[in-house]
């Protein structure tokens, strides 16, 4: 099985720990594909990078997919592109955002998620009111960490994230938590430990849930909104992006 792990970001070290968190619980036979996008915006800090993100982020899912990849994880936690490329792929897409989240509801009744700046907050309530999680998420929470503090392990900005995890817990009585950034990805285990609750990395539940998904043979329905667009030129720097 080949899953291919995408960073829609173009910052190489972010890379780097993605693959080393996928390749940390991906089960014997299943080869991780890591890679970024070839153009974009350093880290995805709201709406405007999120639209620069898209064309590079659906150039590489779409090469891994003509080489022969199973499955694809977008790596960050907004969910970039999602709907693009499952529309797009001909293997399944998975989004490490919708993934945390519904692995949080199997392990426990209400979550909290804690992401990195307050600007990323009402893109995670946009996405969990779409997959009809809202009701189980007590609260999206930021710890004020820019997404390239985290390239590597910082000091300042893991005091930061424990804190609002403690405050998740106290305040509203969070029984897991989903750290709400691809740069945190090394960071759940040892603050599963330290604050005695589950803390679930996208990373990890969306490997996890892509291996599921291959192994029960499903791809992407094409029934409804994940069709391709019809074929049509497209002009300027896109051309190359017509399908």
């Amino acid at each position: 099985m080949r899953i291919h792990v995408v960073n829609p970001n173009t910052t190489e070290a972010m890379t780097d720990k993605i693959a080393a968190a996928a390749r940390a619980v991906a089960a014997v036979g299943t080869d991780i594909i890591a890679g970024q996008s070839p153009m974009g915006p350093a880290s995805i800090e709201g709406y405007y990078d999120e639209a620069l993100a898209l064309p590079g982020l659906l150039q590489a899912i779409r090469a891994a997919d003509a080489e022969g990849a199973d499955g694809h994880v977008i790596a960050c936690f907004d969910d970039t592109g999602l709907d693009a490329a499952r529309a797009v792929a001909t293997a399944p897409v998975i989004g490490i955002g919708e993934a945390a989240f519904h692995v949080a509801t199997l392990v426990a009744d209400r979550f909290s998620v804690v992401t990195t700046l307050s600007l990323s907050i009402r893109p995670i309530e946009h996405n969990l009111s779409r997959y009809g999680l809202k009701s189980r998420c007590a609260r999206v929470r930021a710890a004020d960490v820019p997404v390239l503090s985290l390239e590597e392990r910082n000091p300042a900005a893991c005091a930061r994230i424990s804190r609002e995890i403690d405050a998740a817990i106290a305040e509203e009585g969070a029984e897991t938590i989903v750290l709400g950034c691809a740069g945190m990805a090394d960071l759940a285990a040892e603050l599963s430990a330290q604050h005695g609750l589950p803390v679930i990395d996208g990373v990890a539940a969306a490997v996890g849930l892509m291996e599921t998904l291959v192994r029960l043979g499903h791809r992407t329905s094409r029934l409804g909104a994940w069709r391709p667009s019809p074929p049509k030129p497209y002009a300027g720097l896109l051309a190359d992006f017509a399908l």
